[in-house]
């Protein structure tokens, strides 16, 4: 909760005096010259004209080839420094200051500068009002025949999925019942044809072509490629309306005002984009002006199938570096399936022998550079797009960063595995400092070595050229992103940490004891309480197939399970490695947050030596936790790394592979999921066209009657909310934190104070609504209670919407969790959740806040005032800073001087948002059968978890 603020003299700005004042009306601006001032009014403080209405479509498809008019950039150029919305700081850059509360500024890029331009290709003046694009007819659904058509078709194909021939069967007896109801059989579809609008995928093979003397049975087949234009791929998002507000135009540098420190976010902030404009705007000087569109690529094999056959797929993913990182975690257009590669399979006997690994390979990277080809023209002269905001630019591509994980580093790189592919580091001695790689480095080595000491002494594939070699400006080894969810939560922390933890235990206390402990393990893991968005793991964590989900669940509880049975060095271990994996997790990372990384990483080899003095490792040359070690460099070079995480690409296996593998026949499955990708993709564009056209108003016609059904429908279904679901993602601007009680209060609960009090046991509660009185209210008679006659309701759970960009969130980063009080939660017994509670907000983190269990919500009328109240049970911190082992809070149950809970009623608007406690376990193993729901009566003390989700990380310290 810090807060940064404004110079208290507004006149001196970074010790600079101003001397022009802003005269509008509330505004306290200064300026240091009248240049400044003017454009401060024309970007703060407009005079618009009376608006002529036009109408609203959506921009042309076609993209006709222009040439750049070199000759007008300079012009352009000079226009677009004159307009700057604030003073720069720095003469040589365009800069700007935004933000309320948290003040940053930025330097853009001084050549390419995404000046908008004409559809004629000629740079506009500075100011030019956005130019309208072709009219539609407000009627026009083209290509279907009228809103209730496209909303039908979107229903059927998107959201309920129906088979074709179900399709037809509905369309059928639609129109059975108007020949029935006396009208015509013409239902707006006649069958699945006529729903469908087909769009071909492209796609090209691949043979192996050299010795056939004794072909192998992969050698004599075909390999088939599908993939979609790259460049209309890329085009569409650039000229998509929902991605235009959320859409850097050049590279920038970030900076905080108060404390002058770098930030990095999007991936428009970071060096490398910066780099490579610098080197676009030396190399090619007719690109200047333009916009530098960086490429984002993403593969990973899924398998569909395992218990009908194994049906493995390839597919790739594209994105550009623009689109911010919110905008790529919700999918909203930002991430696009463009092709399904290639995947060789041989028999046994083929299978590990060199000429077919080679093969393979090969087929990869030219595969790749097939796919690519289109875009290299115009990575080297501007090509001519429409963007969302409708104006033109012109734009110049170049291949950004490859999200991959280990596996796929190494075949991107062309390494041999257990060599780390960003670095020269030796595969036994993988925690020295070296030199990064290079494709220069490499194709020296190459024209020097031979395969074999290449192989050995560099871990490099000698035979095999990267595709970026095809590409101009592109090293494929600086090309390689950061990977949270391979290389920290599945690698580092599941494959290694945990599994060493057993291990330790083995070697401790023999395998018949280290199995008890392992055991004791789980039952406190089962005993932790429900929290939103948590998994719980009520028969422990033994099972075979582990997920990413499985393991980011695991990682939130297990630093307190392990806490007793492992020395103290472990458990700082796991404390310094949360730490440095929560920190990189955060939207924003600035040069402090970059200091408290390295720090983390330092603490964590430090006590990860306890594994090797105890025999547990003999090495740490291990690639995925090595990896850690390049996080520091490569947020600088590519922003925060929750916008370039391989977790993107997984989901969108989801709708892209498995659930369209679902809707097919399994028979030549492949077509199929071409097409219903494609179908859509289209669905998903028409709607964006007409949303943008203002035709899907949720106040127009058929929106109107299915938003009030979907209503209806979460009204209905309000209560029976799961866990997972309990935190989800909510579209819609920024608010720091926003909390409402349920929609429906409780039918068969308390109408009033004293059935509550007997419900809840606690006579007191009518004098809790009168905090004036000085005693406690364990000390006031029940006869002098006062005593409140009205209505109550009785509510279940209440809802806190908070801005929360580092979880999954809606574009605007707000995030929702409900906070739940029940009686019998799913006849298992009472649910008590607790919550964050605000008690002096003039303090950071929990010196600002206490925990409380909340036993009940409700709210009653008083003087026609509505209160919406919370009955709260009190923690006491324990101690005045958290607990140094673990990094967090411990808090105990407080209680009253003659024993009883210390309870008050609190507003609603106290509260902050879910907080999540783990029991403080000690040493002694607890008792089987323990259910979450008696943890807060059996145990004495909790951690408050920070590492429950990243926005109780970023304020529970």
């Amino acid at each position: 909760m810090a807060m940064n603020h404004r110079t208290s003299d507004p006149t001196v700005h970074r010790g600079i005096r101003l001397r022009y004042p802003c005269s509008a009306l509330g505004c306290n601006r200064w300026f240091k010259n009248q240049s400044g001032l003017t454009q401060h009014h024309h970007a703060k403080h407009p005079f618009f004209p009376p608006p002529t209405p036009t109408p609203q479509v959506t921009p042309p498809t076609c993209h006709a080839r222009l040439e750049p008019a070199a000759d007008h950039w300079g012009d352009a150029l000079n226009e677009t420094d004159s307009c700057t919305q604030t003073p720069s700081t720095n003469d040589e850059f365009d800069s700007e200051f935004f933000g309320s509360g948290n003040p940053v500024f930025r330097n853009y890029h001084p050549i390419l500068m995404g000046i908008p331009c004409g559809i004629n290709a000629q740079p506009l003046p500075c100011g030019t009002p956005l130019q309208p694009p072709e009219p539609k007819s407000a009627d026009d659904w083209f290509p279907y025949s009228s809103q209730l058509g496209f909303e039908l078709a979107d229903f059927l194909y998107t959201r309920n999925q129906m088979p074709a021939d179900h399709i037809d069967m509905l369309l059928d007896l639609w129109a059975a019942s108007l020949v029935e109801a006396g009208g015509q059989p013409q239902p707006l579809f006649t069958c699945h044809k006529d729903l469908y609008s087909d769009v071909k995928w492209q796609n090209f093979s691949i043979k192996y072509s050299q010795n056939l003397d004794e072909p192998a049975p992969w050698m004599r087949a075909q390999f088939d490629v599908w993939f979609r234009c790259p460049l209309e791929t890329i085009r569409n998002m650039l000229s998509n309306p929902d991605l235009a507000a959320q859409m850097d135009y050049r590279p920038y540098r970030e900076y905080d005002l108060k404390s002058g420190k770098h930030r990095f976010q999007d991936f428009m902030s970071g060096d490398w984009a910066w780099d490579q404009a610098d080197i676009i705007a030396n190399d090619h000087p007719e690109c200047k002006g333009s916009t530098f569109v960086p490429i984002i690529l993403g593969s990973d094999k899924t398998t569909v199938s395992v218990a009908t056959g194994q049906h493995d797929y390839y597919p790739l993913y594209l994105s550009i570096g623009n689109i911010h990182n919110n905008m790529r975690h919700a999918h909203r257009h930002g991430v696009s399936l463009i092709a399904f590669l290639a995947i060789p399979k041989t028999t046994w006997e083929f299978a590990h022998m060199a000429p077919f690994h080679k093969f393979c390979r090969q087929l990869f990277h030219v595969s790749l550079s097939r796919i690519l080809s289109i875009l290299k023209l115009y990575m080297t002269r501007p090509d001519h797009v429409r963007f969302g905001d409708h104006h033109y630019r012109w734009v110049v591509y170049g291949l950004g960063p490859y999200i991959a994980d280990y596996e796929e580093q190494a075949l991107l790189a062309c390494i041999v595995q257990n060599w780390c592919a960003r670095c020269l580091a030796m595969r036994g001695n993988l925690d020295r400092d070296a030199l990064n790689r290079s494709q220069k480095h490499a194709d020296a080595l190459i024209a020097e070595f031979d395969l074999l000491d290449l192989w050995d002494e560099y871990g490099i594939v000698g035979d095999i050229i990267p595709f970026t070699n095809d590409f101009p400006r592109a090293d494929i080894y600086s090309l390689l992103s950061l990977d949270i969810l391979h290389q920290i939560i599945k690698g580092a922390f599941k494959d290694h940490l945990v599994e060493w933890v057993e291990k330790y235990l083995i070697l401790k206390h023999g395998k018949k004891q280290a199995e008890k402990i392992l055991d004791d393990i789980d039952r406190r893991i089962a005993a932790v309480t429900p929290f939103p968005g948590l998994r719980r793991f009520p028969e422990g964590r033994h099972f075979k197939q582990w997920t990413g989900d499985d393991s980011k669940a695991l990682m939130k509880v297990y630093l307190p399970a392990i806490e007793g049975h492992v020395p103290q060095a472990v458990v700082r271990t796991f404390h310094a490695f949360l730490k440095f994996c929560y920190l990189v997790h955060k939207s924003v990372i600035t040069e402090s947050d970059l200091d408290s990384i390295n720090d983390s990483l330092d603490r964590f080899h430090h006590y990860c030596e306890v594994f090797k003095t105890t025999g547990v490792v003999l090495t740490f040359s291990l690639p995925r936790q090595h990896s850690l070690k390049h996080y520091h460099d490569l947020i600088k070079l590519f922003g925060a790394p929750n916008g370039l995480c391989s977790s993107t690409t997984e989901s969108k296996h989801i709708k892209a592979v498995k659930k369209p593998y679902r809707r097919t026949s399994h028979f030549k499955a492949l077509g199929q999921m071409l097409i219903i990708n494609q179908r859509l993709d289209k669905l998903a564009s028409a709607r964006t066209d007409f949303s943008a056209r203002g035709m899907l108003s949720s106040t127009a016609g058929v929106s109107a009657l299915l938003n009030a059904l979907e209503e209806h429908v979460a009204e209905k279904s309000a209560s029976h909310i799961d866990d997972p679901g309990d935190s989800k993602e909510v579209a819609g601007p920024r608010v720091e934190v926003h909390v409402l009680l349920a929609r429906t209060p409780q039918r068969k609960q308390a109408k009033n104070i004293p059935a509550l009090a007997h419900e809840l046991s606690i006579p007191s509660l009518a004098h809790l609504l009168h905090p004036n009185d000085p005693r406690h209210p364990s000390e006031v008679p029940l006869l002098e209670c006062p005593f409140y006659e009205g209505k109550i309701l009785i509510f279940s759970s209440t809802s806190s919407m908070f801005y929360a960009p580092s979880d999954l969130c809606g574009t605007g980063g707000m995030c929702r969790e409900y906070i739940h009080v029940a009686l019998n939660w799913r006849n298992e017994g009472p649910r008590n959740d607790c919550a964050f509670i605000i008690t002096d907000p003039d303090q950071d983190g929990m010196r600002g806040m206490d925990i409380a269990c909340i036993h009940c919500f409700f709210s009653f009328t008083f003087q026609q005032t509505v209160y919406h109240c919370a009955l709260v049970w009190w923690f006491d911190q324990h101690g005045d800073c958290a607990d140094e082992d673990t990094g967090m809070w411990v808090v105990k149950p407080s209680f009253t001087a003659n024993h009883q809970h210390n309870l008050a009623v609190i507003h609603i608007d106290t509260i902050f948002w879910a907080a999540h406690l783990i029991p403080v376990y000690g040493t002694s193993d607890i008792p089987r059968g323990i259910h979450p729901n008696v943890s807060y009566d059996i145990f004495r003390s909790f951690y408050v978890n920070r590492f429950a989700d990243h926005h109780a990380f970023e304020i529970a310290f």
